[in-house]
């Protein structure tokens, strides 16, 4: 995916692994083929904010849907949830949090600060897909040209 068309989801993973098995997921499931992924808090507030290595990407063509790791280097996932929520032009973005805390601390604060959904890994699809749903995501990110 080339890092300055329009995206429907935006996946933050610094896993290469978790990052792929998910954009897999996402493939065999037919989901959304407009998918970026990025390995860091700061190269997503970059891409969503146009600054940095994507600001000739259009500000104006935010992701639908971001799906988060919390455990991020530089920047962690909840700062990064923060800024997106706090800013108007982000701010009604749904955020879905992945990620291998299952510390109720963890699930708290992510929910005040406006996480739309929140599951665990290792990520089972059907878990995913129902967290989608529930927050009425899944409809955005269907793909419905795929076969």
């Amino acid at each position: 995916m080339d890092r300055f068309n329009p995206v429907d989801i935006l996946l933050i993973e610094d896993n290469a692994t978790d990052a792929e098995l998910t954009m897999r997921a996402f493939r065999k499931h037919n989901l959304a083929n407009r998918v970026f992924a990025v390995e860091t808090g700061e190269d997503a507030i970059d891409y969503v904010f146009s600054k940095g290595a994507f600001a000739e990407r259009a500000e104006l063509k935010l992701p639908k849907v971001v799906l988060l790791d919390l455990r991020l280097p530089r920047m962690s996932g909840m700062e990064v949830l923060e800024m997106l929520k706090s800013d108007p032009r982000t701010k009604s973005i749904p955020v879905i949090i992945i990620t291998q805390s299952k510390e109720d601390p963890d699930i708290r604060s992510a929910y005040e600060l406006g996480a739309s959904g929140y599951v665990t890994k290792p990520v089972d699809f059907n878990s995913f897909i129902n967290s989608m749903c529930n927050s009425g995501l899944f409809l955005m990110v269907v793909d419905q040209n795929s076969e």
